[in-house]
């Protein structure tokens, strides 16, 4: 029996590429086996902002208020006697000076009253004078017994009322002259005249009413009401004769600042039970006639110490419905520092809670800040200090 042999297949030789890919995977193995990697994301750009830091420096205290400007003098020009008006002798609305005449009266019927008393007193003198004469002689014709007690008596008392009527004639002499005298209405005081209610040519009397108001313009009242609590905090419930008080700064309602400083001169003594508050006044300078006699005006009353205060750029502020805000830069980042402000000084504003002072506040380049962001801080300059 034969044997039968296999056909054994001949080796094919191994492709070069294949040999390559081959070695590939065994170096590198499954587990080594390159994966995508995702992408970094980019990094949020630094934005350029300008800082200032937070000053702490002593301000002045204030307090506001509203008050109004009354003049120091103020004066009713009334007629004091019954007369034809003949001249008026002002402008209206001109500064007179204290004597100024302002009307005249009349004159003639005055004149000849002060004429008639002054004869009414000559013939009483003229009486009086035969009355000491029968007086003295009756006592002379007495001494000698050649008069009686009864009539040297009766001259004494002849004498007596002629020199009663003199005195009396005397006295009327002395109102016709006074009366004549207030046929020209003179300026009691100095200041500014207003507008005369009465012209020329009409009769005017003690009945008339005012003919005109004078009002003095240098220096000037401001009355202003304030809680007893209120004023009690600045240290002043009172000001003694020959003490000065508080300062005060004017504002008018288009909120301007007037140039010169007052002073309280005058506390009230009671307090008004239906509003608990206390009259107080302040006597200001008016060199320019600026104030006016009942104008409303904000009256800032300053402390006598200034306590330390911080203070930021108005510029740095900003507010939303939770209130006013800054922006500080920590660490390279926005942070929001929440303030409670009080008043203005100048450019700045006071805070009163919320900063201690020296934080590097952004005043340029808020618009398209966020909390958190970066930011790349350039110090400016602060702006000037504003008055407080």
């Amino acid at each position: 029996m034969r044997a039968q042999l296999a056909e054994v297949p001949a080796r094919r030789p191994w492709n070069g590429a294949a040999l390559l890919l081959l070695a590939g995977l065994v170096v590198t193995g499954p587990s080594h086996t390159a994966l995508a990697q995702p992408a970094q994301p980019a990094q949020p750009t630094a934005i350029p902002v300008s800082t200032t830091p937070a000053q702490k420096r002593p301000i002045e205290r204030t307090a506001d208020f509203v008050g109004r400007i009354e003049a120091v003098n103020r004066v009713e020009v009334r007629a004091r006697v019954t007369g034809f008006l003949e001249e008026v002798l002002f402008r209206d609305g001109e500064s007179v000076k204290e004597g100024s005449p302002l009307f005249r009266i009349e004159r003639a019927p005055f004149e000849a009253a002060v004429e008639q008393a002054r004869g009414a007193l000559e013939s009483a003198q003229g009486t009086l004078q035969n009355a000491t004469t029968q007086r003295q002689r009756a006592e002379d014709l007495l001494r000698t017994n050649a008069g009686s007690v009864a009539v040297r008596d009766q001259r004494v008392a002849e004498e007596t009322a002629a020199q009663g009527s003199a005195t009396t004639a005397a006295a009327n002499l002395k109102t016709a002259e006074i009366n004549l005298g207030y046929t020209e209405i003179a300026s009691p005081i100095a200041g500014r005249i207003g507008r005369t209610k009465l012209t020329k040519g009409n009769v005017v009397s003690p009945d008339s009413g005012a003919l005109a108001l004078i009002v003095s313009e240098d220096p000037m009242y401001v009355n202003f009401p304030v809680s007893q609590r209120e004023f009690v905090t600045f240290g002043h419930n009172r000001v003694d004769a020959g003490s000065t008080g508080p300062k005060v700064t004017l504002r008018f309602s288009d909120g301007s600042t007037y140039e010169q400083q007052g002073t309280i001169d005058f506390v009230d003594v009671s307090v008004d039970r239906s509003t608990d508050t206390v009259l107080v006044r302040a006597i200001v300078p008016n060199p320019k006639g600026r104030l006016i006699d009942g104008t409303l005006v904000n009256v800032a009353v300053h402390a006598e110490k200034p306590v330390d205060k911080v203070l930021v750029p108005q510029a740095a502020l900003i507010a939303d419905q939770q209130g006013a805000y800054v922006f500080v830069v920590e660490d390279g980042k926005a942070v929001v520092k929440r303030l409670k402000v009080g008043a203005e000084a100048g450019a700045y504003v006071v805070v009163d809670e919320g900063l201690s002072g020296g934080e590097q506040v952004v005043v340029q380049g808020l618009q398209g800040l966020r909390p958190g962001s970066p930011v790349l801080a350039s110090p400016v300059a602060p702006p000037p200090a504003g008055r407080s």
